[in-house]
């Protein structure tokens, strides 16, 4: 098996959506095909991945240093034993004189590539990627659904507190069981005054958790969650910036309900400092959101993993970020606690399958090879076309 061409382009999402810190309406997301020798009904078998969302197309790192660092390569120095394509060797050829740090300049360019190689890899082999992840990483256990939340609640221009509920509704009556909505885009009562209106029509048995993408400061973060901690939420996401961990430390020391953040670290170190010092607790069912194709791809991840095993953080605390087929894979896995979910959101890029259905807040899994992709007709439509 051999890797004869890696493309790559940029795509935007076209939303106009917005959380609490930016919109997306200037959003863009790099699209990634990898062309191998193996032939399938007389068409080589490719692999797919995009750069997940919430990050702008990286196409020139791409182009300049990951993929011909692969193309150069000895063919024979990127297979396993079996003859198969070695993501682990794939990511190790595209790290090659990379200086340590300064993780998100590469991580995400380097992770869509090597998500879209296991992509190929799964598919030359004719298993669904999240039963080729759960026979290497997870003792084969095998998967038939998945827990997914579904992420909503932004802000829009003209949107009312009745549109939210409305919009909340037809999650539920969709199948999900947990909701999550944006705050910190409004003064504290009145994000507070969504947050009770959002509860007030959530039946028995379901949750809401709230995401402030990072928005605040000591002062607004501490007020916040002394507003947010008698609504019992399931989790406050992201209270203080990513990286500051004194910060997040001191949240959870006031805050009791759960915290979860994780979107924006994209290395292990980053992830071990926070496990180490932001003062999250896997008792207290803390979550952490790594969006692997953002923090160099699955390989990587199943080494995250297995550093936070050491932490004493079991796998069900893990949520990666994104919302797509790609997370959806590699939470079935890996058996993690679950996948997030954005229907109607991101255009061609949120979402599962056209044929995926929610039952009690679980997706189901196709047996499609590969991530499945081919099962999203519109998204297909532009992986197929830059494949050629």
């Amino acid at each position: 098996m051999r890797i004869v061409d890696i493309r790559e382009t940029s795509i935007p999402l076209n939303s106009t959506l917005a959380n609490s810190s930016f919109n997306f309406s200037e959003m863009t997301t790099s699209v990634v095909a990898v062309i191998t020798d193996v032939m399938r009904a007389g068409k080589p078998v490719t692999g797919y991945a995009f750069n997940s969302t919430g990050r702008y197309a990286c196409g020139a790192q791409m182009r300049a240093r990951f993929i011909p660092r692969i193309l150069k390569a000895k063919p024979e120095s990127l297979l396993d034993d079996a003859g198969l394509i070695a993501p682990d060797k794939c990511l190790a050829a595209m790290m090659q004189n990379e200086k340590s740090g300064g993780h998100s300049e590469r991580s995400v360019g380097i992770g869509t590539i090597e998500v879209a190689i296991w992509d190929a890899l799964a598919k030359a082999v004719d298993k669904p990627l999240h039963v080729l992840l759960a026979e290497r990483f997870n003792g084969g256990k095998r998967a038939e659904k998945v827990f997914c939340y579904v992420g909503g609640g932004w802000y829009a221009p003209g949107k009312t507190t009745r549109d939210l509920q409305d919009e909340m509704r037809r999650h539920l009556d969709a199948g999900y069981t947990m909701v999550k909505m944006k705050v910190g885009g409004m003064a504290l009562a009145d994000d507070l005054a969504r947050v009770e209106a959002v509860k007030s029509i959530l039946p028995k048995g379901t949750q809401l958790a709230v995401d402030a993408n990072s928005k605040f400061g000591r002062d607004d973060a501490l007020a916040y969650a002394r507003g947010l901690a008698p609504f019992a939420l399931r989790w406050f996401e992201e209270p203080c910036d990513p990286l500051d961990n004194a910060l997040l430390a001191e949240i959870a020391a006031v805050y009791a309900p759960p915290l979860s953040t994780g979107e924006n670290l994209f290395s292990t170190q980053d992830v071990e400092n926070l496990v180490r010092f932001g003062g999250l607790r896997p008792e207290r069912n803390d979550i952490i959101q790594i969006d692997p194709p953002q923090a160099y791809g699955i390989v990587q991840y199943a080494r995250t993993l297995d550093m936070l095993a050491r932490h004493g953080w079991p796998r069900t605390a893990l949520f990666p970020h994104g919302g797509n087929q790609m997370s959806l894979a590699i939470a079935a896995g890996f058996g993690l606690g679950g996948a997030e979910s954005y229907p109607g959101v991101f255009g061609d890029f949120g979402g599962f399958a056209d044929d995926a259905f929610m039952t009690e807040g679980h997706v189901s899994l196709s047996d499609r090879p590969g991530i499945g992709f081919e099962g999203q007709a519109r998204l297909y439509k532009i992986m197929r076309e830059l494949a050629g």
